[in-house]
């Protein structure tokens, strides 16, 4: 089997020891046949790079074993696919390379060892997510390859919606504090905290809008340094659908604001798909 004993592969949620043949997914055994858990352990060792299939055909099998070589190993690697969550039509992890072999996408960490990367540099995990601890928030390593543009597009509307609140809010603050004294009495404290969350959120926005549009590299480290903050000031504007309760009704206003509850989360996604499925030309 492939790699020295006691040496344990980690990339995104998984690591696989080596010595022991386990597969783990955030400290959780998964169940790995023999096979392809060598053909994982020859690419771990060399992420990156391209794995032929007559390398793993001779790794596999002896030369008077008589097998349908082509559909095994096939077979094998979908059986790989299919333990890591994986797909053949957008990899995040095992890469087809059509008539030459396989190159396994992400960055891995060699504990008891040094760490193998991979050359290109949109697979390099951000510091934000190196050896973290597993959590209800979506790794990158778990995110499929979508059409850059696709995720552009969601992204722009995103931050546009959230303008469009901010100016609206502002443009008709009289209205807003007059409808917030008749349903809370006296509330310029409410006033007062729109007013300056929209002021903070202007300027975020506006930075958000022009690193999309303009294509900023590692756009994900930079946001994950505001999500906290930016979160906190989205759940704050996620409750406005309750200032138009009279016009929409308060089903409405409840369904709305479950839905700005989640945005942020989406927006995280978004930005980490974005550094995922960008051009290669462009990272």
């Amino acid at each position: 089997m492939a790699g020295p004993a006691k040496k344990l592969f980690r990339f995104g949620v998984f690591e696989v020891d080596a010595a022991s043949g386990e597969l783990r997914k955030s400290g959780v055994r998964l169940r790995v046949q023999e096979q392809p858990l060598q053909v994982l352990l020859t690419m771990l060792e060399r992420p990156g790079e391209v794995v032929s299939r007559e390398e793993l055909r001779q790794q596999l099998w002896t030369a008077d074993t008589f097998v349908d070589f082509d559909h095994s190993l096939n077979t094998i690697i979908n059986k790989l696919r299919e333990t890591l969550g994986d797909s053949a039509s957008s990899p995040r992890f095992i890469e087809t390379l059509a008539k030459r072999g396989y190159r396994f996408l992400p960055a891995v960490e060699v504990v008891n060892g040094q760490a193998n990367r991979p050359d290109f540099p949109n697979s390099e995990p951000s510091p934000a997510f190196a050896n973290s601890a597993p959590s209800l928030l979506t790794h990158p390593d778990e995110l499929p390859a979508v059409p850059y543009g696709y995720v552009r597009v969601l992204f722009l509307l995103i931050q546009i919606m959230y303008l469009s609140f901010y100016i609206a809010a502002l443009a008709h603050i009289s209205a807003v504090q007059e409808l917030l004294d008749r349903k809370l009495g006296r509330a310029d404290w409410i006033t007062a905290v729109l007013v300056v969350s929209a002021a903070i959120g202007i300027p975020i926005r506006l930075y958000l809008l022009s690193a999309v549009s303009f294509d900023v590299k590692d756009l994900s480290r930079k946001f994950l340094h505001l999500f906290v903050p930016t979160l906190v000031l989205d759940e704050l504007w996620a409750l406005a659908p309750f200032l138009l309760t009279p016009q929409i009704g308060l089903g409405l206003a409840l369904a709305a604001t479950a839905a700005l509850l989640y945005v942020p989360f989406a927006e995280r996604t978004l930005v980490l798909m974005r550094d995922r499925s960008r051009p290669p030309s462009d990272r």
